[in-house]
């Protein structure tokens, strides 16, 4: 399986680069590249300008096809995948952890999508794809419609139920993410009174 992290999102919001951004004493591309790398044989980022992630131990690609989003980026990663399967996630999620990331990975055999299913919704940007969902997604992105969850209808999916989640993520802070510079104030906040991040 391949592990895939998506870093081209226009970070309008933020006004920097989220990947760059420090979380602790890391910065959160970092973070995210050691767990996957411990967990993958091979790691890919999906970037807007591969310049700025040259120095890091990955494969770095380009979006395909340029300005499509999320979706664009998954759609990027699984091309390029040279496994069947890969996890993606966001670059700006930061309390993914290693042991989550193993039990999407071992129970993806017989599925396209595994996908966790929180009360709140699906979390499409935590998520393991099989590459049989490249046409479908290559549908989308024709079209113009970039709903990641566009594509599901159709496919296998496996939905990580709730109570399965809260085995890994007990505090239900898992698939937090960070848009705005408040979302970061107030993330290292609770670092800073809580224990260290996986």
């Amino acid at each position: 399986m391949t592990g895939v992290i998506l870093a081209g999102g226009k970070n309008t919001r933020m006004g920097t680069k989220k990947a760059f951004l420090n979380i602790g004493k890391k910065r959160l591309i970092d973070q995210l590249l050691d767990i996957l790398k411990d967990t993958f044989e091979e790691v890919i980022i999906v970037v807007t300008n591969p310049l700025e992630y040259m120095s890091l131990e990955a494969t770095i690609v380009s979006d395909i096809i340029p300005g499509k989003g999320a979706l664009g980026g998954l759609y990027t990663g699984l091309f390029f995948a040279r496994s069947e399967y890969a996890f993606v996630v966001a670059c700006d999620m930061p309390f993914v952890n290693r042991p989550f990331i193993e039990y999407l990975k071992k129970n993806a055999p017989g599925y396209d999508i595994v996908v966790p299913a929180p009360p709140d919704g699906l979390q499409p940007l935590c998520a393991v794809y099989s590459r049989v969902c490249l046409p479908f997604i290559k549908n989308l992105l024709d079209k113009n419609s970039l709903q990641i969850k566009g594509f599901y209808q159709g496919r296998k999916i496996l939905k990580v139920a709730p109570d399965i989640l809260e085995r890994f993520d007990p505090e239900g802070r898992m698939f937090t993410n960070l848009n705005t510079p408040e979302d970061l104030q107030n993330l290292n906040g609770i670092i800073s009174k809580s224990r260290p991040l996986p």
